[in-house]
C-alpha cells in the first residue's frame, strides 16, 4: 500500500523535480561554473556529455534488471519495462555521443576518433538499437521472441562495465575517470556543478524512463484487449 502511494506520486513530484533541477543545471553550467584554462567555453559540455553518459547507463541497467526479472517471472509487463527503459537509454546514448563530438572537435581537432571508450559507446548504441528492433519486429505477446531479446538484453548491458574500464585498459584520448576518484581532479566548484548536473539528469531519465515503461505497459494492454476482441468476435461468428 505504502509502495503503491510513492509510486503514485511520479507524476506530482519527477516533472516539476526534473525541471527545476534542469534550470538549476542550466544556471550553474552557464553561469556559475568558471571557464575552464585550456579548453575554454567548449568544456561546459562536460556538464550535458557526462550526465547524459551516466543517464544512458542508468536506463540500461533497468533494461537489463527488467529483463531478468522477465525471465525469471515469465510476466510480459518486465518485457515491456524492458523496451521503455532502452528507448530512453538510446536518447541519452545518442546525446553522449553528440556532445562528445562537439566537444571533441575543437579540442582534437575533428569530430570523430575511433577512440575505444568512443567506439564501445557507440557499440552500446548499436547493440540496444538491434534489441528494439528485434523486440518491435515480432508480436509483443511472443514468449520466444521476448525471452531471446531479454537474454540479449542482458548480454549487451555487459558493455558498460568495458565502456568504463577502456580508459584503463586501452590507450585512449579520453582522461581517467574525473568523479570515481578518491581525490577528483577537478576543481571544487567544477566538480560540484558536474555532480549537481548528473543529479539533474538521471531525474529526467528516471522521468523519461517511466514515461517509456507505461507507454510500452498500455501497448501490451491494448493488445491484451485486441485479442480479446477478435476472439469474442469469432464466436459470434
Amino acid at each position: 500500500m505504502i509502495l503503491n502511494n510513492i509510486y503514485g506520486l511520479r507524476w506530482k513530484v519527477l516533472p516539476p523535480a526534473a525541471g527545476v533541477a534542469m534550470i538549476g543545471m542550466a544556471a550553474l553550467a552557464l553561469i556559475t561554473a568558471p571557464t575552464e584554462v585550456i579548453e575554454g567555453d567548449v568544456q561546459r559540455l562536460l556538464y550535458v556529455h557526462l550526465p547524459s553518459a551516466l543517464a544512458s547507463y542508468f536506463a540500461f541497467t533497468v533494461t537489463a534488471v527488467c529483463s531478468v526479472l522477465f525471465l525469471l517471472k515469465r510476466d510480459f509487463k518486465w518485457d515491456s519495462a524492458a523496451q521503455g527503459a532502452a528507448i530512453v537509454g538510446l536518447i541519452f546514448t545518442l546525446l553522449t555521443l553528440i556532445t562528445g563530438s562537439l566537444w571533441g572537435k575543437p579540442i582534437w581537432g575533428v569530430y570523430w576518433q575511433w577512440d575505444p571508450r568512443i567506439t564501445t559507446t557507440l557499440i552500446l548504441f548499436l547493440i540496444f538499437s538491434a534489441y528494439l528492433i528485434a523486440r518491435k519486429s515480432t508480436s509483443l505477446d511472443s514468449d520466444k521472441s521476448a525471452r531471446f531479446c531479454a537474454v540479449y538484453a542482458i548480454i549487451g548491458f555487459l558493455d558498460i562495465p568495458l565502456i568504463h574500464m577502456s580508459v584503463r585498459w586501452w590507450r585512449t584520448l579520453h582522461p581517467q575517470p574525473i568523479i570515481a576518484k578518491l581525490n577528483p581532479s577537478l576543481p571544487d566548484e567544477m566538480l560540484l556543478v558536474t555532480l549537481f548536473s548528473v543529479l539533474a539528469v538521471i531525474l529526467v531519465a528516471a522521468w523519461f524512463i517511466t514515461l517509456g515503461v507505461e507507454t510500452e505497459l498500455l501497448s501490451q494492454r491494448l493488445l491484451k484487449l485486441k485479442a480479446i476482441a477478435k476472439a469474442n468476435i469469432s464466436e459470434k461468428s
